[in-house]
This record gives structure tokens, C-alpha cells and sequence, in this order.
């Protein structure tokens, strides 16, 4: 996989971030995260090349002894479970998996289960 293998999965990934109820796009740090309620769950390298998504400590753990080529702690915010992920390397569906708890781990529970209940 390439750098146009990246930047289709970051194009799909934005996507799908913007599709979850009550997220925004905000360029912070000279590079695109999003947001819910103002509370930042995933982030996009400017070029598409990595992101760096929220998640728990021990699904980080699990993340880089399975797949340390892809993914890595990320940097200033790992110590919380946040992961940084080459995309790549990385496979498209554990990313939207990652995006969407991501999501889930910090929308409010009830648009979460309003969002559940729809689909």
C-alpha cells in the first residue's frame, strides 16, 4: 500500500467522521481534527498519511503488539490510550472500527443511543 492507498482511506475516514451526529471539522495544530461537542476524537495528518484516533488503554495495548508496523502511541496524548496509525499500512475496516468507538467514547450516550436506535 501507497500514498494514494492513505489518502483514499483518510478521504473515507473524514467521511464517515462527518457523517456521526454533531461532529465538525476544525483545523487545530496546523492539521484537521474532529470533533463532538467541542471534545476532539480524531485527528488527520495534513498530507492523509496517519491519524491519530482515541481510544482505551488496553485496545491501544492490543493495537501495537498486533500490529506495531501500523500502529504506535501517539505523541502528547498516548498516556490516555489515544493511537497513532500509519493508514498506509492500516486496514480500512479496523480503522472506521477505531473512528466510530472513538465517536462513541466521547459523543454524549444519549445521541450515541439515538444514533444506535436508527440504524
Amino acid at each position: 500500500m501507497g500514498g494514494d492507498t492513505a489518502a483514499k482511506l483518510a478521504e473515507e475516514l473524514r467521511e464517515l467522521a462527518l457523517s456521526l451526529p454533531g461532529v465538525d471539522e476544525r483545523e487545530t495544530w496546523g492539521h484537521p481534527t474532529f470533533r463532538v461537542r467541542d471534545k476532539i476524537f480524531f485527528t488527520l495528518a495534513p498530507d492523509g498519511s496517519s491519524a491519530t484516533v482515541k481510544a482505551s488503554l488496553e485496545e491501544q495495548a492490543l493495537l501495537i503488539s498486533s500490529d506495531p508496523d501500523t500502529f504506535s502511541i501517539a505523541d502528547y496524548v498516548g498516556r490516555y490510550g489515544w493511537v497513532h496509525a500509519r493508514l498506509a499500512e492500516a486496514d480500512a475496516r479496523v480503522m472506521r472500527e477505531l473512528l466510530l468507538e472513538a465517536w462513541r467514547r466521547t459523543a454524549p450516550k444519549t445521541v450515541v443511543k439515538k444514533y444506535d436506535a436508527a440504524k
